[in-house]
């Protein structure tokens, strides 16, 4: 995975080296994928936004990466699978992303926390003006106390500046704002050393930096049509954050509140020394 994009802005604070750190982190990217957040599991952004503001009441600066626009924009537009052609994931992406900042916005409501929609393409993250000026505002829009959800511009993308997933756009925005973590969230807990539905796979608990996992097979994650990702998407993202000096968490969305508290849960991947 490679891009373009200058040294990340690092923050004052203490350092994350293992999960309990989360619970202090004061900046945090979480990361959430459609098969969570879209069709019967529309249900699950109360308690996703439950966790959410539980931490940003605590005086964390939140960033929610969320896919889903597409996902959710299909059974308005009667489509029954995830459509194949950009133009109408382009439209399904246009009606989803309303619907889906609304729901979102409807939630954070009863905490009284405003949420900020940020769109980017690849191109954006390449165009040193354009990710200067994406950096800036999610900056400003965390000192106002604001809420930023990011998400790929699935509207004007093409095929060839797409990101391919929003793992990896969560993790380039990790970098492009100086995160002090970043939580991938998924449908299953962790990572494991094949297919958890396979005989014989092992809970990854902790990988070290630089650690290439040999002989770790991995499968997709989340709902067959829907999502993007994978486990080997989140491996990618996790270990380019990383080496960015922002610590990874994957595990699944059931999972946020105690992953942002610090709990024992998910895979954890330790970050470049400082």
């Amino acid at each position: 995975m490679s891009d373009t994009a200058s040294s990340s802005p690092r923050r004052e604070g203490a350092r994350v080296i293992d999960r309990a750190g989360i619970a202090s982190a004061r900046r945090i990217v979480v990361k959430v994928g459609s098969s969570s957040i879209s069709g019967d599991n529309a249900g699950q952004i109360d308690p996703l936004v439950d966790a959410l503001a539980a931490a940003y009441g605590r005086g964390a600066e939140i960033v929610l990466v969320s896919s889903g626009a597409i996902a959710t924009g299909m059974p308005h537009l009667r489509l029954d699978a995830r459509p194949t052609d950009l133009a109408t994931q382009q439209a399904a992406a246009a009606v989803g992303q309303n619907v889906l900042i609304y729901r979102y916005q409807q939630s954070l409501r009863r905490y009284s926390i405003v949420a900020g929609q940020v769109l980017l393409t690849a191109g954006d993250i390449q165009n040193p003006t354009h990710r200067s000026n994406a950096q800036r505002a999610m900056s400003r829009l965390l000192d106002l106390r604001i809420l930023p959800i990011v998400n790929e511009n699935d509207t004007v993308a093409t095929q060839e500046i797409r990101f391919g997933d929003n793992d990896r756009l969560a993790a380039l925005v990790s970098k492009l704002i100086g995160a002090d973590a970043l939580v991938l969230l998924s449908d299953v807990d962790a990572l494991y050393t094949r297919p958890p539905h396979e005989a014989g796979a092992v809970k990854i608990v902790d990988v070290p930096f630089g650690d290439e996992l040999r002989g770790v097979t991995f499968g997709d994650v989340g709902a067959a049509g829907v999502g993007t990702g994978g486990a080997g998407t989140k491996v990618a993202a996790a270990r380019y954050a990383a080496e960015a000096g922002t610590p990874v968490l994957v595990t699944s969305t059931a999972n946020v509140a105690r992953a942002l508290s610090g709990d024992d849960v998910g895979t954890f991947f330790e970050a470049v020394g400082p």
